[in-house]
């Protein structure tokens, strides 16, 4: 059967890094980040996401759960929320103290996606989680399970509460590049959101045992799946392909370990990577969508052909805020 692009059919949603450009500075990259927000708000995006990362210059959404209140402060009915959370840097009792806060001051309209990476390099993880590197991922579905419980009612022997947090109904997401995840997903009954937007080689694999390991629970009935993809769009495939080298300048930085400002687009890569690092920066970003409406249409349409997937959670770099508005607007007319 075909899967159609329509926003009855397929939601779309966003994922933002809050990426500081050349000419930039964090504080401008905030805002930028509100306008964009209140933008999908009024174009029909289902959820807006901000992740978590550490020491990585060109990257300002380091205090989540600030932004997060930032954004749902300034919108109205757009869902906000994690995408996601490193828990493994965090106690699982702070995590369910911040979001049930968040709750409070916005009902109905947070929600709590969780990873187990570090999003950082070990130096700094070894900061964030006081020495405690080797443990962390490895408790990973303990640590889970923790949050999980202080978000259930209050029960005579329970000692420890999240106040607030304990009682209220917070969506709670894992997010995955790989097949731990998805696994423990499915073994949840909890939605899953994989990131092929930089992790495409297990995307198929994953979904695939998620789908067929599910196990309904008291959050999920059904199996959920979010795929996050790269979409770059235009009113031309010239213009999109253009806008899309910043992010292949991000990739080929990312591969180099050498993290630098959002930089402008450019014309032609060739002369900024040797062929193997082409290849390399290709297939990091394999699952994007550059083109026009009819192009990036095609793509997706392809894609979830092939995939099943429920909603897509569009991760788009762009240097220029115009043009990025422009790209999410084509996509919302899809």
């Amino acid at each position: 059967m075909q899967h159609p692009i329509t926003k009855n059919r397929v939601p779309f949603s966003v994922l933002d890094l809050v990426m500081v450009n050349t000419d930039g500075s964090p504080s401008q990259s905030m805002r930028n980040s509100l306008d964009l927000a209140q933008h999908v708000e009024n174009w029909g995006y289902s959820r807006y996401w901000l992740a978590e990362h550490h020491n990585i210059k060109g990257i300002a959404s380091a205090a989540t759960s600030v932004l997060i209140g930032f954004i749902a402060g300034g919108t109205s009915k757009i869902k906000v929320g994690s995408g996601g959370i490193m828990l493994p840097n965090h106690s699982p009792l702070v995590v369910a103290e911040q979001f049930g806060t968040l709750e409070c001051l916005y009902p109905g309209r947070i929600e709590l996606g969780l990873g187990r990476a570090p999003g950082t390099d070990p130096l700094t993880a070894m900061a964030l989680r006081r020495g405690n590197l080797e443990k962390s991922e490895d408790e990973f579905p303990t640590n889970l399970k923790e949050l999980l419980d202080y978000f259930n009612p209050t029960r005579p022997d329970k000692k420890v509460r999240a106040n607030p947090g304990e009682g209220l109904d917070i969506p709670v997401w894992l997010l995955g590049s790989s097949m731990f995840s998805a696994r423990l997903a499915a073994e949840l009954g909890l939605p899953f959101a994989f990131a092929s937007h930089f992790a495409p080689t297990y995307l198929e694999s994953a979904v695939n045992a998620y789908l067929e390991n599910f196990q309904p629970s008291k959050y999920l009935k059904r199996p959920y799946v979010m795929a996050a993809v790269n979409i770059y769009a235009a009113d031309s495939d010239k213009e999109a392909k253009r806008l899309f080298t910043s992010v292949q300048q991000m990739a080929l930085g990312m591969i180099r370990r050498n993290h630098t400002l959002l930089q402008p687009p450019v014309d032609d890569m060739s002369n900024l990577w040797d062929s193997l690092e082409e290849y390399a920066v290709k297939e990091r970003l394999k699952y994007s969508f550059v083109g026009d409406s009819c192009t990036v249409k095609k793509g997706l349409k392809t894609f979830l052909n092939r995939i099943h997937v429920d909603e897509i959670m569009a991760v788009s770099h762009i240097y220029d805020h115009v043009a990025r508005l422009r790209s999410f607007e084509i996509l919302a007319s899809l």
